[in-house]
């Protein structure tokens, strides 16, 4: 049996939290909203048997620190890269989901050197959204807009999390109930500790910046191999953009791949697909 372990470091300036297991060449998993590092929890027992697997919770979320600043990209990029150092893990392969693909993504251009190869999992990245919006794709992503509002969202989801968390998880799974019982019970405990709601705000509230760091380096792609996956049932990611098309502007070695029956959330709606497919593009990483 995988043993799990919570460590936490000060790294950046603030106090982060992170699972730990396996040995091996490390892998980093990055995760996104409404979750935090619990979302691995079908993968990380998987890749622990040949890595060492790091899986955070990003500033703002979990049981990281909520500062009120510093959530654009690039400083939560530079989080995980002092999060690295901290740990002398050195290179690594990184996943992420969601935000999670988003910091993943800048971090690796950033900071190409560090990361052997790169899984971005259901993200449309933010300059393309930015790019593309229009009335349509408003409607699917009114949840941009309705995070960007200062302080309202946190009055009205305040001793409703489990109502607001409710939502996202039905609506964005294939299954609605894929999220339930006990592990939508942790979902709703971690989004009700103090700052838990205004540091997923701040997350999107960063938007404006995110774009113009993205906007900078539009033009440079991503030279170390990508692996993007998606649901192919999410009404606003594999339904409404061409993924293939959209992530080989982004990068020069890709591989592309839909997840059917699934929406949002591919590594917790078919874990055993994301997993096979991690394990397949992992092979050969040795640290």
């Amino acid at each position: 049996m995988t043993t799990i372990k919570r460590h936490t470091v000060h790294a950046n300036g603030i106090r982060q939290h992170f699972l730990e297991a396996g040995s091996g060449p490390p892998v980093l998993l990055l995760h996104g909203f409404p979750e935090t590092s619990f979302a691995w929890r079908h993968q990380i027992p998987v890749l622990a048997e040949k890595y060492h697997v790091i899986a955070p919770d990003l500033r703002g979320y979990g049981e990281t620190d909520k500062p009120a600043s510093g959530y654009d990209k690039r400083n939560m990029a530079l989080d995980t890269v002092e999060l690295i150092k901290a740990l002398g893990l050195g290179r690594i392969a990184l996943v992420g989901h969601d935000r999670g693909a988003r910091v993943a993504t800048r971090l690796t251009k950033d900071h190409p050197a560090l990361v052997d190869r790169l899984v971005v999992m259901d993200n449309v990245p933010t300059r393309v959204v930015a790019r593309e919006m229009s009335p349509k794709l408003a409607k699917a992503y009114w949840f941009f807009f309705f995070h960007l509002v200062p302080d309202l969202p946190e009055s009205l989801i305040r001793d409703r999390e489990d109502l607001w968390l409710r939502h996202f998880f039905s609506d964005w799974c294939y299954d609605p109930l894929t999220i339930s019982g006990h592990d939508f019970d942790t979902y709703v405990q971690a989004y009700r500790r103090p700052g838990a709601v205004r540091g997923a705000m701040a997350d999107y509230r960063a938007n404006a910046e995110d774009v113009a760091q993205d906007q900078v380096d539009a033009d440079v792609k991503i030279a170390c191999p990508v692996l993007s996956l998606w649901g192919a049932d999410f009404e606003a990611v594999g339904r409404m953009f061409d993924m293939a098309e959209v992530w080989s502007e982004m990068a020069s070695n890709l591989r592309a791949e839909a997840i059917e029956q699934c929406g949002h959330l591919p590594h917790e709606e078919q874990p055993d697909r994301v997993n096979r497919l991690l394990l397949e593009f992992l092979e050969g990483w040795n640290g």
